[in-house]
């Protein structure tokens, strides 16, 4: 994977007003909103919704790989890359790489909305949690993503992406306060990786609502692992067709 082709897809992606408005203006938005209905002035509450936020606009933007990649299967585009000197672990490595990039707008723009104009304060490893700790909590969800992307085509992408993302944002604590649901639906929120990515940040906020760092990371290590060979193996089994 080169440089060059990395920034050509970021570029590519970058084009797209879709992309700009639902994966970095909308968890903003959203943000700005849920704290002038929900926090009131509470700090704790605010640096909360940051946080889910944060894990939204991460998740939403590494799913996003996918569209791209669903459009140039559908193409032909992957067996002409075929051709070429890159290789299959580069394509789906720059995929990858750039649904990453791509995640790190709102990874730091909300924290930094929060910052500046809701006045959060957090010390530095609180911060780390929240910025850097989400962002690579995100993977499994660029993974997802590029999963999608080969399932699906050019059409179905989209719907099969929300139809991903709107359950794992509910359930996984991103829209629904953890510690508001029932004993059932948290049971269920702890298989899903969105828990997991909103775990990391929320123990940078408060130690309550939080397991260990440890025990989240890995359990998205193993999600990381699972996700990982389930896009291999399309991808070979795609390539096995040609």
């Amino acid at each position: 994977m080169s440089v060059k082709y990395l920034a050509l897809e970021i570029r590519r992606v970058l084009r797209s007003q879709r992309f700009l408005i639902f994966t970095i203006a909308f968890p903003v938005l959203l943000f700005l909103l849920y704290t002038g209905i929900f926090a009131k002035g509470d700090k704790t509450v605010t640096a909360a919704l940051m946080v889910n936020m944060t894990a939204f606009g991460a998740m939403s933007s590494a799913l996003f790989t996918g569209t791209r990649v669903a459009v140039e299967h559908q193409a032909g585009w992957q067996r002409q890359l075929r051709l070429t000197p890159l290789s299959g672990s580069g394509y789906l490595a720059g995929k990858l790489a750039t649904g990453m990039t791509l995640a790190l707008a709102p990874v730091i723009l909300v924290p930094l909305v929060g910052k500046l104009i809701e006045g959060v304060s957090l010390d530095p490893a609180g911060w780390l949690r929240v910025t850097v700790g989400v962002w690579l909590a995100a993977i499994p969800f660029a993974l997802i993503g590029l999963l999608i992307g080969q399932i699906g085509t050019a059409d179905s992408t989209q719907p099969i992406t929300q139809l991903v993302m709107l359950p794992m944002a509910l359930v996984g604590g991103i829209f629904i306060p953890v510690e508001a649901m029932p004993s059932w639906l948290l049971n269920i929120a702890h298989v899903l990786p969105s828990y997991w990515l909103a775990q990391v940040g929320r123990g940078g906020v408060t130690s309550e609502l939080s397991t260990g760092l440890g025990q989240d990371a890995l359990v998205l290590a193993a999600f990381t692992i699972a996700f990982s060979i389930g896009v291999i193996r399309r991808y070979r089994k795609d390539s096995a067709r040609v």
